[in-house]
């Protein structure tokens, strides 16, 4: 089973509760010691809790997720609004403090708290690979005081399961496939395992399968007939197989989608085709840095809970690909225009999709028009990476019904 399996030295990297983290790092705080949460808006009861240290999690049972009015008022507890801006940046630099010692091929940053490094042959500079992980885990802690987990493994899934199912209680874990019997197979509820949902767990267990181990000994044939490819990866992942090489999650975008919950009901078109411009605008920037065209636009409305929901989502496939954002902008339009109804709007969705590479249009370029026009928005896009999104925006923006300049000051929909 394991003969021709990669065998290699990677680690995944998690920093714990990494929001509290960086929290308590700017309030000189212990985050193993005192209970913290970081909380989406201070101002709103229901706001949403985005971390919370161990302390919060063991002692008052607040968890990611919870809601403000969950937490008591308790004074041990610290509550902070959070800084997107300076997390962002942490994350950064915690990847360069890994680049020290791996080039940059060697990491796949997998979220901004996660990352995959892959040691393989550093032992010539830096000796046996598992002392360098916990070289790596303590050099996180001493420079920027952020606790963190380092799961180990052959591959990267296997690096991952021992992150997820020991590191994140010990604080390290090194798997090999010998360990897979003892340490993966008992798994049970199947969604346990990465890489398993629950809807794939509940199809797993109405064929009878219930832990890791029933799955690695399922019939393989039973399995791809009933989830296709997919049942060839689970089968193999349950045997702690891996074939993906470290950079495989980074794929190429499929579309490129935007979508905004409004900070209050929309009752007029007018006001909506402000929104959907500026929407456009930022897919449209997106698409030209990527240098990407697509045929087919989408645009999804959702009517206010005052008028009892409902919505609709249509698309619509252009002959020419474009980028252009008053073109995304006119079909948005047309799409608004055909299926809107005079309801309050509270949530906007647009996307573009059907993509291709830019150089396919190079041929049309010659239309000094259509050149003009993408100039135009270099010129634009280059503005707004300078100077900021704000740098340059339509004059819609500045009206009532305009979101732009608020969410210049977002990151993720919270305080930069």
């Amino acid at each position: 089973m394991y003969k021709n399996a990669p065998n290699r030295s990677i680690i995944c990297v998690d920093m714990r509760c990494f929001y509290a983290s960086c929290m308590a790092m700017l309030a000189k705080l212990d985050p193993l010691k005192v209970p913290i949460a970081v909380v989406g808006n201070l101002q709103q009861k229901g706001s949403i809790v985005l971390a919370a240290s161990p302390p919060m999690k063991e002692r008052f049972r607040i968890q990611t997720g919870s809601r403000l009015y969950e937490i008591p008022d308790h004074p041990d507890i610290k509550l902070f609004t959070p800084k997107m801006e300076f997390f962002i940046k942490m994350s950064m630099e915690i990847t360069n403090l890994i680049n020290q010692i791996v080039p940059k091929e060697a990491i796949h940053v997998y979220s901004v708290d996660e990352s995959f490094v892959d040691l393989t042959g550093t032992e010539k500079l830096w000796g046996p690979p598992e002392e360098t992980a916990k070289s790596i885990q303590s050099s996180i802690y001493s420079q920027f005081q952020i606790p963190n987990a380092v799961g180990m493994g052959p591959n990267m899934l296997m690096a991952k399961l021992a992150l997820d199912l020991e590191a994140k209680k010990e604080g390290f874990a090194k798997w090999t496939y010998e360990d897979i019997p003892k340490k993966l197979w008992p798994v049970a509820p199947l969604s346990e395992m990465w890489g398993i949902g629950r809807r794939t767990e509940r199809a797993l267990n109405n064929l009878g399968i219930y832990t890791v181990g029933d799955l690695a000994h399922a019939d393989l044939s039973m399995l791809e007939n009933h989830f296709g490819v997919m049942g060839n990866q689970l089968y193999y992942h349950a045997w702690g197989i891996d074939l993906s090489p470290l950079e495989a999650h980074a794929e190429e975008p499929i579309s490129f989608g935007k979508g905004q919950l409004l900070t209050r009901d929309y009752d007029s078109r007018c006001e909506i085709l402000v929104v959907i411009l500026e929407m456009c605008e930022d897919i449209a920037r997106r698409a030209r840095e990527a240098f990407q065209v697509g045929r087919t636009i989408s645009l999804g409305v959702r009517y206010s809970k005052n008028v009892f929901g409902g919505g609709f989502h249509r698309s619509h496939t252009i002959d020419e690909p474009t980028n252009d954002t008053m073109k995304i902008y006119k079909v948005c339009k047309r799409l608004l225009e055909a299926y809107y109804v005079e309801k309050p709007v509270r949530q906007l969705s647009i996307s573009i999709s059907n993509l291709e590479s830019e150089h396919s249009m190079q041929l049309s370029l010659f239309d000094e028009q259509k050149w003009k026009k993408r100039k135009l928005g270099e010129t634009m896009d280059y503005l707004r990476s300078k100077h900021g999104s704000t740098a340059i925006l339509h004059a819609v923006s500045y009206t009532e019904a305009g979101t732009a300049v608020a969410r210049s000051e977002l990151i993720g929909g919270h305080q930069k």
